[in-house]
């Protein structure tokens, strides 16, 4: 086996670098506890919404560690080899090691007691973060738990559309009872089908959303919730949140997310903003939040956006064009833009169709404030699409062998760093980046603002390009002669795939 050879035999992830251990927590809870802002889809009957927090915790929290691949890890292992195609380098990974992957853990303590807050307002400010194509609540932990690290509360929903390898729901009242929800297969080429496939899977993600919204201000109310997550059936953990979120004043919760969570996260934002302005009879929302709900308040201008990787087809769906036109809600402030952060990988910034797609999103609407200074968007170089989950920095490996990713732990870096300084230009108080990934010496650290990072000059960075929202020259993208870049999110790896068919 001359490839697990050269592998790594323990897969591990390296430390966080910000200042705060980081604490985690399973969460499940019932529906009917829940004021969803927004009727639920007819076609999905889903009894519970899941998600994982990752939040600084005490610094002499003990508690161990939680498994990357949850419980049952034999179905998860099994479900993930299926996705990622009999033939891949990442399934034959799964499939002969299991008893390796079984011993990944995430390097947060698991339902370890929250800090207090250390920030100003005494609250903990929160991001609610969403994944992409076979992804789940612990794919992209080391993001998010950087994230944690420096000072966050972030929310990572585990979506039951059907782009996840797998989930399973407990059914409240019946714990030992599990549902599972498989991977729905959906092609990538645009069709009528497809759209209507996707539209679907996006009124659920948005209405899961709009749920966990309400779960994550309710935990903040310190009203009781029953979490049915398995490795949560001894612990009340939810109450050290009461009072301890910064999930109140409107603005405030970040959005993001990964591909179709960055494309659910567009529609999501945007569902929200515009809910009364369309008259257009051929417009379909796919999400109608009412004007008194929680969610219609949080959502504003301001409120901080991170898109990484976005996959523009879900958004191009016929029912939704005229959402599609308007601009991000951002550009109705003069501050426009500044709190937009889109990072592309170097495989989707090559992918022309698609990135012109995301410069259409993020861009200023043509008749914008000359002063408002529009959004940020960056790629590093040598990036895969799975350089912004926890699969590259897991099994660089592999990545490098596939894909071509170089320096996976310093590409999440980068991406973090990028995200934590929009967050402090939007007025979110979290710790400094460390000098070691500022990579300056601490006399040349000039306060806590990580100004290099967003800035649009050539080589600022090393290998962090800055983009404009300017069109780029059309071109032919050939047919891949290699393995594709995870054909948007992972799915049928060393299979040669069009870049049409991404």
């Amino acid at each position: 086996m001359p490839l697990l050879h050269q592998l790594n035999p323990t897969p591990s992830f390296p430390s966080y670098t910000g200042r705060y251990k980081v604490g985690t927590v399973d969460v499940e809870i019932p529906v009917r506890e829940l004021d969803s802002p927004s009727p639920a889809p007819s076609f999905s009957k889903l009894p519970t919404v899941a998600f994982r927090v990752f939040y600084p915790c005490q610094p002499d929290s003990e508690q161990k560690q939680v498994r990357w691949i949850p419980s049952p890890q034999r179905e998860y292992i099994g479900a993930y080899a299926r996705f990622l195609g009999a033939n891949s380098a990442f399934s034959q990974f799964f499939s002969l090691v299991p008893q390796i992957v079984n011993y990944v853990s995430i390097p947060a303590h698991h339902n370890a007691e929250l800090l207090e807050p250390t920030t100003h307002s005494k609250r903990w400010p929160v991001m609610i973060f969403s994944h992409g194509l076979g992804g789940s609540r612990n794919a992209y932990s080391h993001l998010v738990g950087s994230l944690a690290s420096h000072g966050m509360v972030v929310i990572a929903p585990d979506h039951r559309d059907g782009s996840a390898p797998i989930s399973f729901i407990h059914t409240p009242g019946e714990k030992e009872e599990l549902t599972r929800v498989e991977y729905r297969k959906i092609a990538h080429k645009a069709s009528t089908e497809v759209y209507q496939s996707r539209d679907e899977q996006l009124q659920i993600r948005m209405w899961e959303l709009g749920l966990i919204h309400d779960a994550v201000v309710k935990m903040d109310q310190r009203i009781a919730l029953s979490n049915v997550a398995d490795d949560h059936k001894k612990h009340s953990g939810l109450t050290m949140f009461a009072h301890k979120l910064d999930v109140h004043e409107p603005g405030s919760i970040a959005f993001g997310g990964h591909s179709f969570g960055a494309a659910t996260t567009v529609q999501f934002i945007k569902s929200v903003f515009y809910r009364n302005a369309s008259d257009d009879p051929t417009y379909k929302p796919l999400f109608t939040p009412s004007d008194s709900s929680n969610i219609a308040k949080q959502i504003t201008p301001t409120t901080p956006t991170v898109l990484l990787d976005l996959w523009g087809l879900p958004i191009q769906s016929p029912s939704t064009t005229w959402l599609k036109s308007q601009p991000m809600p951002a550009y109705h402030s003069l501050n426009g833009g500044r709190n937009i952060l889109a990072i592309l990988s170097e495989a989707f910034f090559k992918w022309s169709s698609n990135l012109q797609q995301t410069k259409a999103v993020v861009a200023k609407p043509a008749n914008a404030d000359p002063q408002q200074p529009g959004p940020h968007i960056f790629y590093p170089i040598a990036s895969a699409h799975l350089s912004q989950s926890d699969f590259g920095i897991l099994f660089p490996w592999l990545t490098t062998k596939v894909f071509g990713a170089k320096e996976p732990e310093r590409v999440l870096k980068l991406n973090v760093r990028a995200i934590l300084q929009v967050l402090r230009d939007s007025g979110v108080e979290v710790a400094d980046t460390s000098v070691t990934d500022m990579e300056v010496r601490e006399e040349d650290k000039k306060g806590v603002h990580d100004t290099r990072i967003l800035s649009r000059n050539k080589d600022t960075v090393r290998g962090w390009i800055s983009l404009s929202t300017e069109p780029e020259p059309e071109v032919k993208e050939p047919v891949s002669e290699g393995p594709a870049d995870a054909v948007v999110e992972g799915e049928v790896l060393g299979q040669t795939v069009s870049r049409e068919e991404r």
